[in-house]
């Protein structure tokens, strides 16, 4: 893990796709009925299904990751083997913000937080693999 910033304090009130679609009061999930997820998105956790699902709220799949102005845009990550492991959001300087789990909010590079471990505060966490689509959709 590359230099980051810490945005906020420590929180499990969400997670990282719920930070990347700017909510900070509810974990999104399909894989429990405890957990927010958009109506007739796929109820699985797969790359292709999250990537529909957030397809469904407007995004579309793109291979830039330069600011455009008025466009909103998150990475989606997965780990070697697949699994979506992290979703961030840009920022309007160009960098990124994320939710590390139950941890703290920071802003970061995007290929910052590529890798598959690594030790934070003492702790082996692991980490988010690398990006596997970038999505944007219009934002005022």
């Amino acid at each position: 893990m590359t230099e980051y910033e810490v945005t906020s304090p420590r929180t499990a009130d969400y997670n990282c796709i719920a930070w990347a679609m700017e909510e900070d009061d509810r974990w999104w999930s399909p894989t429990s009925e405890d957990y927010y997820w958009p109506e007739g998105a796929p109820q699985e956790w797969t790359v292709a299904a999250v990537i529909q699902t957030l397809i469904l709220l407007g995004f579309s799949p793109c291979n830039d990751v330069s600011i455009e102005p008025g466009f909103q845009k998150i990475a989606l990550f997965a780990t070697q083997d697949g699994e979506p492991s992290h979703v961030a959001r840009q920022l309007p300087d160009g960098s990124w913000t994320s939710k590390l789990g139950d941890w703290e909010d920071i802003q970061h590079e995007l290929t910052g937080i590529e890798g598959e471990e690594v030790t934070i505060k003492g702790e082996n966490m692991k980490m988010y693999g690398t990006v596997q689509q970038v999505l944007k959709r219009s934002h005022p």
